[in-house]
């Protein structure tokens, strides 16, 4: 059976380093064999159509892929359309009312308890706030992610080591639900 899937590659096209031109992502998802291939934005979201039912093996082909097209490694994960709506709808905080740039998700190559956040001290961080759900976490960020000191606190390496992590903003998880939906 054909699904839809996000994949969301971590840390390309920012600072003019680790240029993947979407395009050439593109190309490289269609090589691979999958279908209804589309970007979003230019931050490494490709929405794509394929009969592989395992999210692992999707990323791993795409990474190695991705390695060999553009000489460096990218960490990617994949997502299908149908969990990606189950993060809209479980996310914690009210998105209707918030600005799309105050709300995030990162999310995880792995379930993440709430033990490896044991230290973050929530109430220093408030009116920041941070909630785990399934293989993600969401962050409410009122001054947005650039001015977030929570954000910065959250990413250290201890909390997720050996973990993959990346952020979308809401804005963002809304169009890729949308994406992997149509």
């Amino acid at each position: 059976m054909t699904r839809k899937y996000a994949a969301l590659l971590r840390g390309i096209n920012v600072g003019g380093s680790r240029k993947v031109p979407m395009a050439e992502l593109r190309a490289v998802l269609s090589g691979l064999g999958h279908g209804d291939v589309v970007t979003y934005l230019q931050s490494g979201n490709a929405v794509f159509s394929s009969e592989e039912s395992d999210e692992d093996v999707l990323a791993a082909g795409l990474e190695q892929a991705i390695e060999g097209a553009f000489g460096f490694r990218v960490d990617t994960l994949v997502r299908s359309g149908a969990y990606l709506r189950a993060v809209a709808d479980a996310c914690p905080f009210p998105a209707a009312s918030l600005q799309g740039r105050q709300l995030h998700v990162t999310f995880f190559s792995e379930p993440v308890g709430a033990d490896r956040f044991a230290s973050v001290d929530a109430a220093a961080h408030l009116p920041e706030e941070f909630r785990l759900g399934d293989r993600a976490l969401y962050l409410y960020a009122p001054d947005g992610l650039g001015r977030s000191k929570l954000a910065v606190t959250l990413s250290r390496p201890g909390p997720l080591k050996g973990v993959v992590a990346t952020s979308r903003n809401w804005n963002t998880v809304v169009k890729l639900v949308e994406m992997t939906h149509a």
